[in-house]
């Protein structure tokens, strides 16, 4: 599989969550990709949380239902390690529908409301630090 240059950061799509243009940050220093949610509650039918994006009202505010979901423990590049719950989903870059794994985490602090890290990006991606929005620019 050929590898398509991705920049530092970009907007994508999320199909299956009905987000669009949402702005992502590439991050090769983390492992796992993340999305900004808080309100996050385990309860009998699944994961409720709640999608955080000031950018776009439509969004911020909307709430998620996840009835798959894994629980892995995440240490943060401070060193505190966190319970996080990760779901599976999809993501749109580059006019290509990919699966993707999201932490649900509450990024607050963060610019960026979704994190890719390299698990996702190995063997699909190179990264060029000097470039922005390379996939939302082809549509």
């Amino acid at each position: 599989m050929e590898k398509k240059v991705i920049g530092r950061i970009d907007k994508a799509d999320f199909p299956s969550l009905h987000l669009k243009e949402i702005a992502i940050k590439i991050d090769t220093g983390a492992y796992t990709s993340s999305i900004h949610c808080n309100n996050i509650i385990e309860k009998d039918d699944g994961i409720h949380c709640t999608f955080l994006d000031d950018e776009h009202p439509d969004y911020n505010g909307k709430e998620f239902i996840f009835e798959d979901y894994d629980i892995t423990f995440v240490r943060s590049s401070n060193g505190i390690i966190q319970k996080r719950y990760l779901v599976q989903s999809n993501i749109k870059l580059f006019q290509k529908i990919y699966k993707i794994t999201l932490s649900l985490s509450d990024r607050q602090e963060m610019r960026y409301p979704v994190l890719i890290g390299r698990k996702f990006l190995t063997k699909k991606f190179i990264v060029d630090t000097e470039l922005i929005d390379v996939s939302f620019n082809m549509k």
